[in-house]
């Protein structure tokens, strides 16, 4: 994961036991905010400070800001997968709603996008842009900081699309079975609806048991259903806008969600009906 994750090491090797900085982590110290990406205080489902645009291509869809870089700025890339059967119009208040945090989303024109093929190819789509000096994202993307996300069957894609050494961390929305956590080293979130009868909740809860080797977080939503996540993102919004703010804009305020002892997250049972994190996010100070 870049340079970024030397840095970890060296925080590890003075917080933790020697017996736990023994375990080589690839993940991201976030210690300060972004430099040109405004706070948006702690409320994730509000939208953010950016107006979203939508450039609609052959392959892939973009949402990204409105200005890009006018404070000098430059935007993380969050690659998304669709659910079976759709393609990115079914989630379209929720990729605006990231664009409008400062985020690129390159999401894949598929309904298939299990095995993150479309996806990945996302990441050489930005990339190319941010080098074209006729594009409107050139220079303006920040090519260090990659999420990959997804619902359903995109969800199980984001986790495939960590494979690439290129994404930073993952965010997996009731994802689908046919992936491999053991393949990756990016911290990940993954999100379940407690109603959720096409993704049930301990298929979910099985595949974060199975990523203790990276820092990992379950959260499921009271309440929530599987299709309830279509259009606005429904009540998965808030949790994956504050993940992928934290570890792809360094938000102090969404760190102070998930990690230390403290979270805010952990502790509430009106949103989530379970919360759990590994040993290794326990260990990542709020």
């Amino acid at each position: 994961m870049r340079t970024r994750t030397s840095i970890l090491r060296a925080w590890l090797a003075a917080a933790v036991t020697a017996a736990v900085t023994a375990v080589t982590l690839t993940a991201v110290a976030a210690p300060a905010q972004a430099e040109g990406i405004p706070s948006v205080g702690r409320n994730w489902a509000a939208p953010g400070p950016y107006a979203p645009e939508v450039s609609v291509g052959a392959v892939h869809t973009l949402y990204y800001p409105q200005n890009m870089g006018a404070r000098g700025e430059k935007h993380p890339v969050v690659i998304w997968g669709n659910g079976t059967g759709v393609l990115p119009g079914a989630y379209t208040l929720l990729l605006r709603h990231y664009a409008s945090h400062g985020f690129i989303v390159v999401a894949a024109n598929t309904p298939a996008s299990n095995f993150a093929i479309t996806m990945r190819s996302g990441i050489d789509l930005i990339e190319n842009l941010n080098a074209d000096p006729g594009s409107v994202f050139h220079g303006k993307v920040d090519l260090d900081r990659v999420g990959s996300a997804g619902h359903s069957q995109g969800g199980s894609g984001a986790i495939n699309a960590a494979v690439d050494p290129r994404v930073d961390t993952v965010v997996a929305i009731q994802p689908g079975p046919l992936n491999d956590v053991d393949l990756i080293d990016e911290p990940v979130l993954f999100l379940a609806g407690q109603f959720d009868a096409i993704v049930w909740p301990f298929l979910v809860k099985g595949m974060y048991n199975d990523a203790d080797h990276v820092p990992a977080e379950y959260a499921e939503l009271r309440g929530a259903t599987h299709f309830g996540t279509g259009i606005s993102g429904g009540d998965m919004r808030a949790p994956s806008t504050a993940w992928l703010r934290y570890w792809l804009l360094d938000d102090a305020n969404a760190r102070a969600e998930f990690f230390g002892p403290n979270c805010g997250f952990c502790s509430d049972t009106r949103q989530f009906s379970d919360f759990k994190r590994n040993g290794l996010a326990g260990q990542i100070p709020g």
